[in-house]
């Protein structure tokens, strides 16, 4: 089962890169209806299956180029979905064994909502609060899944226990970092929902301004929109796109100097330790991924570079769920008692 969920765990890095290109190549709509694709099981390419999609969908005429990364995903996402079924069935099974069950059947039930917001992203045109769900929806599923598979197999890092005590206090300044890491991800869902990635293309400043005037917060964040009919290539204004751009931008620089403070403190009591790989991991995943933003304004969104911002996303997040995982082990370490000595006047003759 250890072994299962650390497979479904790197699956699941795949779908959610899969999800990306799948977006960025402008596929999300490559197949009109949901699960097949114009109502086959794969992409039509003969003349005659061709005909009849066509037939079937005349607003929508067949673009095998953007069909195939949507049913691609579709079949991993699959994938994943029967690997999870089988997880907590296997829970299910021998759940007299000390095997944990709660958990993989969560996950399970949480996959098939994941699959419902798949098929509501085509049926709703790429509606964008439905498509951030959806994202957001993978991370989740990553998230879980890593949990379950820390639980399995992770091993904690040794730390002294007058280390350990100092490091477990700091747990509630870890969640403040995963809560802002999770609103982030959340802030770059909502930049990919709306098309808002190319709204800014220089860098630091916006348009040539620090703080472009033209911002529209209101037409950006508006939670309120209507449905339809269709949102591929977004339909806000650009003034709209620049205020997302903008505030995602605002997010990185927090979380930059939040983790910058927290894992300095961290470092400091970790130092020279078994433990200080958790600092360093999240470190390494902090920097790459405010390097993937960088490049992705410098060079324009470049299809490979855009991928890997996505899926470093998904790694800094995993690297502070790990580091929690590691914390909580700390604040359930024994603190080691002073040793109780004597001297000779107290020992009897």
């Amino acid at each position: 089962m250890a072994r299962w969920a650390l497979i479904a765990t790197l699956f699941t890095i795949v779908v959610v890169m899969l999800g990306a290109w799948t977006r960025l190549v402008d596929a999300g709509l490559g197949c009109p209806d949901w699960p097949g694709c114009y109502g086959f099981l794969t992409v039509p390419q003969s003349e005659s299956s061709i005909a009849v999609a066509n037939a079937r969908f005349p607003e929508s005429p067949v673009d095998v180029s953007k069909g195939w990364p949507e049913m691609i995903h579709r079949y991993a996402a699959g994938t994943l979905g029967l690997i999870v079924f089988g997880i907590a069935a296997f829970a299910v099974r021998h759940r007299r064994e000390g095997v944990p069950v709660k958990l993989p059947l969560f996950i399970a039930g949480f996959i098939v909502l994941q699959a419902l917001f798949g098929m509501w992203t085509v049926t709703l045109q790429l509606w964008p609060k439905v498509v951030a769900l959806h994202l957001l929806g993978g991370f989740t599923t990553l998230s879980l899944l890593t949990l379950l598979t820390l639980r399995l197999r992770g091993r904690r890092k040794s730390l002294p226990a007058d280390r350990a005590s100092v490091v477990a206090r700091l747990r509630p300044l870890i969640y403040g970092g995963l809560a802002l890491v999770i609103l982030q991800i959340a802030l770059g869902a909502w930049t990919a929902a709306n098309y808002a990635a190319v709204a800014c293309t220089d860098l630091p400043t916006c348009q040539g301004q620090w703080w472009p005037e033209n911002m529209d917060f209101r037409h950006g964040f508006d939670l309120l929109q209507t449905i339809g009919p269709n949102y591929l290539g977004g339909q806000l204004t650009a003034d709209g796109r620049i205020a997302i751009h903008v505030t995602h931008r605002l997010g990185a620089v927090i979380v930059l100097a939040y983790f910058v403070l927290l894992l300095l403190a961290l470092w400091r009591h970790t130092r020279n330790t078994p433990a200080q790989s958790m600092v360093l991991l999240t470190a390494g995943a902090l920097v790459m991924q405010i390097g993937l933003g960088i490049a992705n304004v410098v060079f324009h969104i470049p299809l490979s570079v855009a991928v890997a911002h996505n899926a470093m996303g998904a790694g800094l997040l995993l690297t502070v769920i790990h580091m929690l995982w590691q914390v909580h082990g700390y604040a359930r370490q024994p603190v080691a008692e002073p040793v109780q000595t004597t001297t000779n006047r107290e020992v009897p003759a």
